[in-house]
């Protein structure tokens, strides 16, 4: 029993030490810190807290599934930076009887990721996410909750494609 407990211990060391760390996630980290740049609002509309609010999102997604320590300086292993592109309020749906029936909030952001382990995994892109609401209800009495809907989804998506690459 002991001796297929060390070679079960062996084989997990030998997988998870040749290529860098892996989580549980699917994630690989290769680095020990990471620069998370506040993100800058540059949407036509603004809502005040928004950049905040997404960089916050985007921060604790990363941290809590990473293991990185948070850096504020340019010697980080990984760099976060972008901007919030655009923020509106579209028509999503009508009703038969041509009446709107959803409205539509959708947020992009444009996010550069530098990993300074392996530059190949370097990207700008810009993530696009939304969520639909009764166009009975004002856009001010749903914003915060759509908000963190997006802002969360988004932050899955930052997440996968700079270290789960998908």
């Amino acid at each position: 029993m002991n001796v297929k407990h060390v070679l079960l211990s062996l084989l997990c060391i030998t997988l998870f030490s040749s290529c860098g760390i892996y989580s549980f996630t699917g994630a690989s980290i290769e680095g020990k810190n990471i620069n998370i740049h506040l993100l800058e609002n540059r949407a036509q509309n603004v809502v005040p807290a928004l950049a905040a609010n997404l960089t916050n999102k985007i921060r604790s997604r990363i941290l809590s599934q990473t293991g990185l320590a948070p850096v504020t300086n340019t010697d980080a292993d990984y760099d976060i930076n972008g901007y919030i592109a655009s923020y509106v309020v579209t028509v999503s749906g009508i009703q038969n009887t041509q009446a709107v029936a959803k409205n539509r909030l959708t947020i992009t952001l444009n996010i550069t990721f530098k990993n300074k382990k392996n530059e190949k995994s370097n990207f700008e892109q810009s993530f696009t996410r939304f969520a639909d609401f009764d166009a009975t209800k004002s856009l001010q009495s749903v914003e915060t909750t759509l908000i963190d809907e997006i802002s969360t989804q988004l932050a899955d998506d930052i997440f996968n494609k700079s270290f789960v690459n998908w």
